[in-house]
């Protein structure tokens, strides 16, 4: 286990990320936050972008799975039916129960887990506390309120970190 805010990945878009990029760091098992990361939190179906995405990952022979603290399971489960994908529910992030779950149903270990999302107290956390790789994008739509721009703007020193790292 780990502590680090610093993402091991840094990408605008999980467009951005390809199953020989995963391959390539040994990842079988991509798991990701859905609100921000995938779809802004006010997107109830899975876009043509996303739908692509994930079937190019398939292709690649990368699962996908959603690991989501949505504490209600509707939009989720929604989601995931429509793009054919499972997920774990009520995660818990940072914590390992919803993470180790999610490693369990695909069969992986942490080290062929990579988890991708858009925040660092969750996601990132997550991934380190775990043992596998952090992989981070920037938000969909964008941060709205005032304490998501409060939140996003203390994420930058450590984003930053990882660009620098890159160097």
């Amino acid at each position: 286990m780990r502590f680090s805010l610093v993402p091991d990945h840094l990408f605008r878009s999980y467009e951005e990320i390809t199953p020989e990029h995963l391959n390539r760091l040994g990842v079988k098992l991509l798991l990701c936050d859905l609100d921000y990361t995938l779809a802004p939190k006010s997107v109830r179906i899975p876009d043509e972008a996303v739908r692509r995405w994930i079937a190019g990952m398939k292709r690649g022979g990368v699962c996908v799975m959603i690991l989501s603290n949505n504490r209600s399971p509707a939009r989720v489960d929604a989601f995931c039916r429509d793009l054919g994908i499972d997920y774990v529910g009520h995660a818990g992030k940072p914590f390992a129960g919803g993470f180790r779950r999610a490693m369990d149903k695909a069969g992986v270990t942490a080290g062929e887990t990579a988890m991708l999302g858009d925040k660092l107290l969750t996601d990132v956390l997550c991934a380190h506390f775990n043992g596998s790789r952090a992989l981070m994008v920037e938000p969909l739509g964008g941060p709205k309120t005032l304490l998501q721009k409060a939140l996003h703007a203390m994420q930058e020193p450590f984003k930053n970190l990882n660009r620098r790292n890159k160097k």
